[in-house]
């Protein structure tokens, strides 16, 4: 099949999907006002394969390059460009209907690979046939892998001690043609506006938690799934006062299973608890390059705004301005160095996918997610401080017209020859950023996403070579003894 074009991708969305916002059903999503707006973002993915500027990056031999198998460093690369273009595109809105599956996909590929080695379970043909199906079909995807955890000092197999053995999703009957599941994924990112739907586990487990221990896909609209959209960030917003988010949206749902059917065919894991860490860990290694990919327009966006508004206010040359300016600059250029490095240093692993796969360095995307995640609150701070109170105190669009315009041109002018309109939406963009739901969402998401700061800690300590560091400390404190 070739290429969808964005047309294609919005009729795929006209199904049985079940997807409830506010409470209420959403009988088509292109129609409603918040998740139509998701599904229109999420066909930059379409419209760059459309365009000449960027057919080359985002197609490699009439496939999507998401689909491709990256096999080396510049393989790596031309991936992480191709995230941060579209994010860009998107307004430091990450696309991710297919980023976020085809690192699902990459890891099960890993995964199902040693699976079938050490066990004989049957998962690497199924992987290959159903990444083809998505590659062939030019699918949207999205990716379950948070479970609702229940009381989170227990394990799976215990919540049910505690009344509640949907805390993680589970296998709850074993038919000859495949499984049932039931229980629920938090955080699910683009579900509302996919066609596939990936289900990975979130966590290692112990053998007794074996029915917890599955992987599987199938269409968003199989019967049992219901979608449970999130109103963050929703309602009118206008360009002028949101120049992203009334652009810009991405829907995240509390994704409902009950006892829901999935052929074996669509089965990846179902009961090797041994390879459920695994599994999540080889995911998250490659969704956390992604993420840093496209974390990368939103601190050129941070940077870029606190220059401009630095120079509409006139303090440019402020010294106090000048550091938190060059501490911006460095924040933006070490992580934009480290997500390079994360692909220069891949290591290669077996793939059902045929050959070997490139996997970003864990321990250097760890490094980036966390210079990421632990500065970003900072890195807010120092643009609202560069830009003032107007951030959240400033005029409507309606007050530029003809009966209060003259006074808020004269009174907001800042420095001399500035636009006022124009330093009016650099500080809305800076808000918006900043100080809004979006903004927040994007705090947020730099705690939580792709795994916990703490979770990138541990990372870090487990892959560092320790045993060299130690090595090297011991020479230079023996250097002399004796003498």
């Amino acid at each position: 099949m070739p290429l969808r074009t964005p047309e294609q991708y919005f009729q795929s969305l006209r199904d049985a999907r079940r997807v409830y916002y506010r409470g209420r059903a959403v009988p088509d999503v292109l129609d409603h006002p918040v998740i139509g707006l998701a599904a229109r973002h999420a066909a930059i993915d379409y419209e760059m394969a459309e365009d000449p500027r960027y057919r080359d990056l985002a197609v490699v031999d009439g496939t999507s390059r998401y689909f491709v198998p990256p096999r080396s460093t510049d393989d790596l690369l031309s991936r992480s460009r191709l995230i941060e273009t579209a994010t860009r595109l998107g307004g430091t809105l990450v696309v991710l209907i297919k980023e976020i599956g085809t690192d699902a996909l990459f890891g099960l590929s890993i995964v199902a690979h040693e699976m079938d080695k050490r066990l004989g379970t049957p998962y690497a043909e199924r992987v290959r046939a159903f990444h083809k199906h998505c590659a062939e079909g030019d699918l949207a995807l999205a990716v379950a892998q948070t479970d609702v955890k229940g009381d989170r000092g227990l394990g799976p197999a215990e919540q049910a001690a505690r009344g509640h053995p949907d805390a993680y999703l589970r296998i709850v009957e074993r038919r000859p043609d495949g499984i049932v599941v039931r229980g629920a994924k938090a955080h699910t990112s683009v579900s509302t506006n996919a066609n596939e739907l990936i289900v990975l586990p979130t966590r290692a487990m112990a053998e007794a938690d074996a029915d917890y221990a599955v992987a599987f896909a199938i269409p968003v609209d199989t019967p049992g799934v219901t979608l449970i959209a999130s109103p963050h960030g929703g309602g009118d917003k206008n360009t002028f006062e949101h120049p992203i988010a009334a652009r810009h949206k991405m829907m995240e749902t509390l994704t409902v299973f009950e006892d829901v059917f999935v052929p074996n065919e669509r089965v990846f894991m179902a009961g090797e608890w041994q390879f459920a860490g695994p599994l999540a860990l080889t995911f998250v290694e490659y969704h956390r390059f992604t993420a840093v990919s496209y974390k990368l327009p939103l601190v050129d966006a941070l940077v870029g705004v606190a220059l401009l508004l630095a120079e509409y206010n006139g303090v440019e040359r402020a010294g106090h301005v000048r550091d938190k300016l060059s501490w911006l600059i460095a924040y933006a250029e070490g992580l934009r160095a480290l997500t390079h490095m994360a692909a220069h240093r891949c290591q290669r692993h077996p793939t059902v996918l045929g050959g070997e796969i490139a996997v970003p360095d864990p321990l250097t995307v760890n490094t980036a997610k966390l210079h990421f995640a632990s500065n970003y609150h900072q890195a807010v701070a120092r643009v609202q401080d560069i830009a003032g109170g107007l951030l959240v105190t400033g005029p409507a669009e309606e007050d530029l017209g003809a009966e209060l315009g003259d006074r808020v041109r004269h009174y907001l002018g800042g420095k001399l020859g500035t636009d006022t309109e124009a330093r009016l939406r650099a500080l809305n963009l800076a808000s918006d950023l900043t100080a809004s739901d979006f903004g927040g969402y994007q705090e947020v998401l730099a705690v939580h996403a792709e795994g916990s700061i703490e979770a990138e800690k541990l990372t870090i300590l487990r892959n560092y070579d320790h045993r060299t560091a130690r090595d090297y400390a011991r020479q230079l404190a023996d250097t002399g003894r004796g003498a």
